[in-house]
């Protein structure tokens, strides 16, 4: 249960854990925010009164700037040096938590105010975790922990060589809740998950090294990500040989030398059989509403009502439907059990040739009337049918046995039906589950094939293909189509810079509202017309589209690219500077893959090169 208690303030928390010998800790926040201002405030209301300690942090940090010139003057130095505590999360510049991380090591700090991503990739001393909730915060709302979250977080308490024992504190709060902290604290580690995905540059990649679909479909099944639909496939070929066996046993038992294959025929032909009887109309409405489905289609005309002399051209079927137009030019729309007859002839959806088509139902409308089907037609085709299968049941056993070998095999093939079913059951689950895997990147390669980069027919990578699996960037169909309709040519390194920064960028991320140049802006709307084309083909194939581009990182990526130094980028987009730094890193990294395709697109990889060593410079390594 929670406990509506006042929460602590930072600074008396930590008076209260120096009492007791609990620093250094790490107090866990649910927001970037609440770290900095917890680190302020615990600095500000209390001054380390170790000298000693002060000068070696000042010391500290004038060498470390030295090597890190982008952490000079942060606005975070005093809290550090004065107050010996920071706050970490990924707000922060690289090099400012490195050093963060540096002075905690070396016990130069007692506390650290952090967010929960601090815990998974960042392993330095404490004595105590002090939990100020079970929650966290994420762009939508907040949420729970995970059981996974939290022991990460919890598995900080403790300095190896030092403490014999890391203490776990509950801080007071309004939102404070221990029960669910202990229950998650015993609970069982979250399941891993795997990183592999269907993406463009995986298929394009891993078709073009083993050379077709059933490899990489192969290779698919087998990745970590799929590991519970191959342990289900497993449990089902288990299930499916012991069932062959039970197959086998029983049949030796009656001496009847009739393969698996026979028993598995004979359960297709019992189940075709069954569906057949189960789907044998019953009585005439069923039969003339079978028949119309087949037979209204657009483009034929049908009467209405009993009589039938309603005339209505079938334009399309909506929604169970039939819509149409009248002879007097209006729009109608009436269900199936309505229609009283349908005509033979089909005329195109002109309307020129309505008229047209009216005129002649008129002239000679008894001899274009379809013939309805009468139930005893269709009961005889069905039935001649079953006879047919019925026939083929009593030839499946070999030709070469008397009578009473039959009549003895018969019944044991009867026997082992039950069986038989399961494993044709097993055989078509295990088909869904490979379908399952293989589907997202079935349907990424159709979609690379309607853009060229792979001919799914031939399960061939074409050479357009060949240079777009060496992209190893964010949205790589968008990049590709821009740098084949020779978008990249006409932008540039600024212009390139800013582009590549809306495509890498975060959708969701603000990075400031720096106004674009009317240039920029129109080259951008080119960009999203090729990401209008290629989402469009996603849908199409059912892929979820890629996000719109973030306009705001186009615009703080020209302003750096122009020269901005970093102070004056920060204080311009308002953004945090990890934020910053880490948009700018992938769009980097994005500019360098585009200037090793020198030989595909050298012009594009000229431009790409120069913009990114615009853009990666100090401190964006």
């Amino acid at each position: 249960m929670k406990l509506s208690m006042p929460e602590m303030p930072p600074a008396t928390l930590l008076t209260a854990l120096g009492i007791y010998n609990l620093l250094p800790a790490i107090v866990f926040l649910p927001t970037r925010r609440r770290c900095d201002q917890s680190a302020a405030e615990a600095a500000f209301m209390r001054r380390d009164p170790n000298v000693s300690r002060h000068d070696a942090r000042r010391d500290f940090m004038q060498d470390f700037i030295k090597e890190h010139p982008e952490a000079r003057g942060h606005r975070h130095w005093n809290t550090i040096i004065s107050g010996g505590v920071a706050s970490h999360h990924a707000g922060h510049i690289p090099a400012w938590k490195l050093a963060i991380e540096k002075l905690m090591s070396a016990g130069l700090l007692d506390a650290i105010f952090a967010t929960a991503t601090v815990a998974a990739g960042v392993d330095f001393p404490a004595r105590t975790v002090v939990l100020t909730g079970a929650d966290a915060r994420t762009g939508s709302g907040w949420r729970q922990l995970t059981a996974s979250e939290l022991q990460q977080m919890t598995g900080r308490a403790g300095r190896r060589g030092r403490d014999k024992v890391g203490f776990i504190v509950a801080a007071p709060g309004l939102h404070q809740n221990p029960q669910k902290i202990a229950e998650l604290l015993h609970a069982r580690p979250d399941p891993l998950i795997s990183q592999f995905r269907a993406t463009y540059s995986t298929l394009l990649n891993l078709l073009d090294a083993y050379g077709n679909f059933a490899q990489v479909r192969e290779i698919a099944e087998k990745s970590f990500a799929h590991r519970d639909a191959a342990r289900q496939s497993t449990q089902l070929e288990q299930e499916r040989a012991e069932n062959e066996a039970k197959i086998k046993i029983k049949l030796e038992q009656t001496a009847c030398q009739i393969p698996l294959s026979t028993a598995l025929g004979l359960e297709r032909l019992v189940s075709a059989r069954t569906r057949i009887q189960e789907a044998k109309p019953q009585t005439r409405t069923e039969v003339l509403l079978r028949w119309l489905d087949q037979a209204v289609q657009p483009g034929r005309v049908v009467g209405i009502g009993r009589s039938g002399k309603r005339l209505v051209l079938v334009t399309q079927r909506r929604d169970g439907n039939i819509v149409g137009i009248r002879e007097d030019g209006r729009s109608a729309s009436f269900p199936l059990q309505r229609i009283g007859r349908v005509y033979s002839p089909s005329y195109p959806l002109r309307d020129e040739a309505t008229e047209e088509a009216f005129e002649e139902i008129h002239a000679r409308g008894k001899e274009l009337v379809l013939t309805e089907p009468r139930i005893r037609d269709v009961r005889d085709e069905e039935s001649d049918a079953l006879g047919l299968i019925e026939d083929m049941i009593q030839s499946i056993l070999p030709s070469n046995l008397s009578s009473e070998q039959k009549v003895k095999c018969t019944r044991a093939l009867w026997e082992v039906m039950s069986e038989a079913e399961a494993i044709q059951r097993t055989t078509r689950r295990q088909e869904t589950l490979r379908d399952q895997v293989w589907q997202p990147f079935e349907q990424r390669a159709k979609v690379l094939t309607s853009f060229g980069y792979l001919d799914f027919e031939a399960e061939k990578v074409t050479e357009r293909g060949r240079w777009l699996a060496n992209l190893h960037i964010d949205r790589p169909l968008i990049v590709g189509e821009a740098l084949e309709s020779g978008l990249f040519r006409t932008l540039d390194p600024t212009w390139m810079a800013a582009a590549m920064a809306a495509l890498s960028a975060d959708e969701d991320r603000d990075y400031g509202e720096i106004e674009l140049d009317d240039s920029l802006v129109s080259s951008l709307a080119q960009f999203e017309e090729t990401g209008f084309r290629v989402s469009s083909e996603e849908w199409k194939h059912g892929i979820e589209p890629a996000p719109e581009l973030n306009f705001s990182a186009a615009g703080a990526a020209a302003r750096w690219a122009k020269g901005a130094d970093w102070s004056t980028l920060v204080r311009e987009t308002r953004a945090e500077e990890g934020d910053l730094f880490r948009m700018l890193s992938r769009t980097g990294e994005a500019l360098l893959q585009i200037a090793g395709l020198r030989k595909a697109h050298p012009e594009a990889a000229r431009i790409a090169a120069v913009a990114a060593e615009a853009v990666l410079r100090e401190p964006v390594r």
